[in-house]
């Protein structure tokens, strides 16, 4: 007499969740706001401390010069030799550690994270960007930040090169750094603009 054993059920392998990742990044992101204050605070003490080594430090490292870091307007090639021939093999290697390997190490993501939250926290206060889909806001925060996040690391990577090796120091490599700079600043100010024109909406709003 034989037995029949029941037949096992056929076991469909788990499909991977495609958007899980997207749906946790968007969650992520339209949390932001809630910290807005916190993210602030964390982003201008951060910014004071840099402020203070360049004016109490880098500065006498490079007999007055300012760093390649705060010309928003750039420098001629010239200038950026100048500015490299005045701090030295020394002063070079302790800007590259203190400066470039620390604080702007975490700056340029810690301000992009910020200005994702006061985006999202003064569009919110508009009927017309509230009424969005999320992942609309969350798309519309990033496009506006993360030009400016990319061009801050690009012109980190090339001041840190120069100074890491002063032979690389060329008029190319000189005028490349100038020119990240410049499109730095001019990305950062795309979405300062636009949180001061959502906040001025905002007010108008509530008068």
């Amino acid at each position: 007499m034989t037995s029949r054993l029941p037949a096992k059920a056929r076991t469909i392998p788990a499909e991977p969740d495609q958007y899980g990742l997207g749906r946790s990044l968007t969650a992520t992101i339209l949390r932001l706001p809630r910290h807005a204050g916190a993210l602030c605070f964390l982003s201008a003490v951060v910014f004071i401390a840099m402020t203070a080594m360049e004016f109490l430090y880098f500065r006498q490292l490079s007999g007055g010069l300012p760093s390649l870091d705060m010309r928003i307007f750039g420098f001629t090639p010239d200038e950026g030799m100048a500015w490299l021939t005045a701090l030295g093999r020394r002063g070079g290697e302790i800007i590259l550690v203190w400066h470039y390997l620390t604080f702007d190490l975490l700056f340029p993501a810690l301000l992009s994270v910020t200005l994702v939250s006061l985006i999202l926290a003064t569009g919110r206060r508009l009927k017309a960007f509230r009424v969005q889909p999320v992942q609309l806001q969350s798309i519309f925060a990033l496009v506006l930040v993360l030009p400016y996040t990319l061009a801050d690391y690009a012109q980190n990577i090339a001041v840190a090169r120069l100074l890491s090796d002063f032979l690389s120091a060329n008029p190319d490599s000189l005028s490349l750094a100038s020119a990240l700079t410049v499109t730095k600043f001019a990305l950062f100010a795309i979405p300062v603009i636009v949180i001061a024109a959502f906040w001025l909406a905002g007010q108008k709003r509530l008068a």
